[in-house]
C-alpha cells in the first residue's frame, strides 16, 4: 500500500518541521516500508548546517529512516494511535552527502520483533547510491 502526506499524518505523530517523510511508496504493515523525502533548499536546518555548504544532518537522515519504519509498524491495526520510539542505533555508516535537490529514498525492514520492541534494517540512498545504512531498534508505546 502507498501513503500520501495526509495518510502518513494519520499514522505518525510527527508534524512540520519534524515530519521527514513526504510519501510512502510501499508499505507492508509490520514488515517493511519504502518512502521518499524530497530535500529542499528551504529546510530550516540548512541555515546552520553548513552555511555556504548545505548538508542534511546525518541524524535527520536516521530520523527519516525511523519514521519510515514507524509507518510500517504503526500501520498495524493493533498499533494505531501509538508512538514508535527509538531504542538505539547500531552500525550507522554515512557514505554520501545529502544536499538540497536530492530525493532521499528510504527503506526500512523489520528484521526482529518481540512484544512491543524490535529491530529494523534501514538504508537511505540518493540516485541509487547508498547515503546511510544502519540498524535501528524501536519500542512501541
Amino acid at each position: 500500500m502507498q501513503m500520501n502526506i495526509e495518510e502518513i499524518t494519520q499514522i505518525l505523530p510527527h508534524r512540520y518541521p519534524f515530519l521527514l517523510v513526504d510519501r510512502i511508496l510501499e508499505c507492508e504493515p509490520g514488515v517493511s516500508a519504502e518512502g521518499i523525502k524530497c530535500v529542499s533548499a528551504n529546510e530550516a536546518f540548512f541555515a546552520g548546517h553548513f552555511p555556504g555548504n548545505p548538508v542534511m544532518p546525518g541524524v535527520l537522515i536516521l530520523e527519516a529512516l525511523a519514521q519510515t519504519g514507524a509507518a510500517a509498524i504503526l500501520a498495524l491495526p493493533e498499533n494505531r494511535g501509538k508512538t514508535a520510539y527509538f531504542g538505539g542505533i547500531k552500525n550507522a555508516r554515512f557514505r554520501k552527502k545529502v544536499i538540497p535537490g536530492d530525493v532521499l529514498h528510504l527503506k526500512c525492514a523489520i528484521i526482529k520483533s518481540k512484544g512491543n520492541a524490535g529491530i529494523a534494517a534501514a538504508e537511505a540512498s540518493v540516485d541509487g547510491k547508498v547515503a546511510v545504512k544502519a540498524e535501528l531498534t524501536f519500542a512501541i508505546g
